[in-house]
């Protein structure tokens, strides 16, 4: 049975945005067998993510990698809680117009150029999900919060026979929390109630993030990600009936 005080400790430490992805990996593989039963499935989530900034028309979509953990908690035969914690997860958009930020050197050189916005989440979901036909296929929905860290303005301008960047950080342009619903599909690879799986997940964003005024910033996006759990099988436990020599 997993102990509640590890179970605690390490779900705080993934969401402290003071732990880096690397230590988190570590504690991870560290408590991997503790944080599974045969009522919690424990273990690592990752892949990629297009995301959209649908309330600017000039944007186009933009593609972004994710890392995290998540937990399948049993709630009655093949219906489950799932939530978890991603880690690495940016959302924003790109293709957008420059603006000007006041310096005349710099506005001239970047005036014909492609604005990216980037904003870095802790993303939270908190989802009902479904099984069927032996636990391979399954449905979910729910409701995702996110905690940002950080967020930039990426200016960029093909010139001087290269690519000229700049890097603004805008994080105080950007609420703290975003919300929203998700929805999505899955497919687990082996029948077993405990085994990798892949699926798309879409997450539309209800809450405005923008603290600038008449600018309406709403986070979308579509996740393709893989699930591989961690400690899963755990120790073979030793048959009572068994002779030992």
């Amino acid at each position: 049975m997993i102990n509640l005080n590890k179970f605690l400790l390490v779900l705080f430490l993934m969401i402290s945005s003071s732990i880096g992805a690397n230590s988190q990996i570590l504690i991870s593989l560290l408590f991997g067998d503790a944080l599974n039963s045969d009522k919690i499935e424990f273990g690592l989530n990752g892949g990629m993510n297009r995301s959209f900034i649908n309330d600017i028309s000039e944007s186009k979509g933009m593609n972004n990698f994710n890392l995290g953990f998540y937990f399948h908690v049993l709630i009655k035969e093949q219906s489950y809680l799932s939530t978890g914690v991603m880690v690495k997860s940016n959302v924003g958009a790109t293709g957008m117009p420059t603006y000007k930020i006041g310096d005349d050197d710099f506005d001239d050189v970047f005036k014909d150029g492609v604005l990216t916005k980037e904003i870095n989440y802790f993303y939270v979901p908190i989802l009902f999900q479904q099984r069927f036909h032996d636990n391979r296929w399954y449905l979910e929905g729910g409701f995702q919060a996110g905690l940002r860290h950080k967020a930039y303005d990426l200016f960029d301008k093909d010139a001087f026979d290269g690519t000229v960047s700049f890097k603004k950080d805008v994080r105080d342009e950007y609420a703290r929390l975003d919300g929203g619903l998700v929805a999505g599909v899955g497919y687990k690879w082996k029948k077993q109630i405990k085994s990798i799986s892949t699926g798309v997940n879409y997450y539309y964003g209800l809450a405005n993030v923008s603290k600038v005024d008449g600018t309406t910033i709403k986070n979308s996006s579509i996740y393709f990600y893989v699930k591989v759990p961690i400690g899963a099988n755990g120790k073979k436990k030793k048959d009572k009936n068994s002779v030992v020599d």
